[in-house]
């Protein structure tokens, strides 16, 4: 499997920001096992699926729907757009999601949303701005896709709560900021803020947030 490696990062940003050297001083090395985009449909039905559910909840109701579609491994966009609503929902999805899936698959159709030949070549805000077209997709199901996917280097996702969380901890002192505030503060991540943002969860996942 890919992994994002964050050597070259860790040592540009212990050079750019003292609080976020000390965590990663704690922290050490990390290596994130990236997954593999070869069908950009697949990854963003799973994406939606999972929204707003614990993991194995959405685990079962995505074996569920996968056996509508006996003999494949995963449904292509035309197969789901055959498919009834009633059906989709009697695998568990919502109406909310069962609607996101059929228009993904028919945004997927129409070229809306890009190959992942295409997507690769594509920068991060291009990428955005062409799959949160989807109905139930926003940008930060687009940037954990970006960063575990695709593993791009500068990603920073200012509404993610972990890295809100992990920013209040460092720099605020325990309170909450804006997103804008942690875009402005990121400017001098550039252009490693994923390594950045990865870094922000560890430091909530191990509690280290007393970095005065």
């Amino acid at each position: 499997m890919r992994q994002f490696e964050t050597k070259e990062a860790s040592k540009v940003l212990s050079g750019a920001d003292r609080k976020i050297a000390r965590i990663i001083e704690k922290v050490g090395p990390l290596n994130i096992p990236l997954k593999s985009i070869h069908n950009p449909f697949r990854t963003l039905t799973e994406s939606i699926t999972y929204q707003q559910l614990h993991s194995k909840a959405a685990a079962t109701i995505l074996s569920r729907f996968k056996a509508l579609y006996p003999g494949r491994r995963f449904p292509a966009p035309d197969d789901v757009m055959a498919t009834s609503d009633d059906q989709m929902r009697g695998a568990g999805l919502s109406r909310a999601k069962t609607a996101a899936i059929k228009d993904l698959a028919s945004k997927i159709l129409d070229g809306t949303v890009p190959s992942s030949g295409r997507l690769i070549r594509m920068e991060d805000e291009e990428v955005i701005e062409h799959l949160i077209q989807v109905r139930g997709i926003g940008r930060w199901t687009v940037e954990m896709l970006l960063i575990f996917g695709y593993g791009r280097p500068d990603v920073l996702p200012a509404t993610d709560y972990g890295v809100q969380k992990g920013f209040a901890g460092i720099y605020r002192k325990g309170e909450m900021p804006s997103p804008k505030v942690i875009l402005e503060y990121g400017e001098k991540w550039r252009p490693f803020r994923t390594t950045a943002s990865l870094y922000l969860w560890r430091a909530v996942d191990l509690g280290l947030l007393s970095s005065d």
